[in-house]
């Protein structure tokens, strides 16, 4: 299995100069995800997806040895895509945003997820969500309950020629090593609480 890492996006929602993932959490937030993925010892690769967006972000990624590919930064399913083509494994694809993520909760989750389906996600209920006090503006009914995506899928690129024909798998999973993704300022105030 690959580990994909998204990092081309330019992260708008946080009104701020400097690259959302080089955001200081004891180190830059893409370095938590990062280590989290190699100390789970479940992938052969790890490789990040930028952009011209993110060129402090590549840059950092570079001096680090950690392998980029660049991206069109157009859009997260856009660039996903993209990058999906040229891959032929299991991809277990995770923003970049994720301080808390860590290897035991990689684990489970590629233990969770069934190998015959072509494209899982990984959810977070709204309510366990709120009781973080934290919200999502993408929300999604899944076995009635309101959800939100966590930014962390499993996908086996081998079947993917197209993502508007895709049928998504859904595992909710509520805990807050992947519920707390960065995306604006009060998302940074409340990470640096804990």
């Amino acid at each position: 299995m690959i580990a994909l890492v998204m990092a081309g996006g330019k992260g708008t929602r946080m009104n701020s100069s400097e690259e959302k993932l080089l955001l200081e959490y004891k180190k830059p937030i893409i370095f938590h995800v990062l280590d989290a993925l190699k100390n789970s010892h479940c992938f052969t690769k790890i490789i990040t997806a930028t952009s011209s967006n993110s060129p402090k972000t590549k840059e950092i990624l570079e001096q680090a040895k950690i392998e980029t590919i660049e991206t069109e930064g157009k859009g997260y399913s856009n660039d996903l895509n993209s990058v999906l083509q040229n891959l032929n494994d299991y991809v277990f694809v995770v923003s970049g945003d994720l301080p808390f993520l860590d290897e035991n909760i990689i684990q489970s989750m590629i233990e969770k997820f069934d190998s015959k389906n072509t494209w899982t996600s990984f959810l977070i209920s709204t309510k366990f969500l709120n009781s973080l006090n934290l919200q999502s503006d993408l929300v999604v009914k899944i076995e009635n309950f309101d959800c939100a995506y966590t930014g962390i899928s499993i996908i086996n690129a081998n079947k993917i020629t197209d993502l508007n024909e895709i049928e998504q798998s859904y595992i909710i999973l509520d805990d807050k090593r992947i519920a707390f993704n960065l995306n604006t300022n009060e998302d940074y105030r409340l990470i640096n609480s804990f």
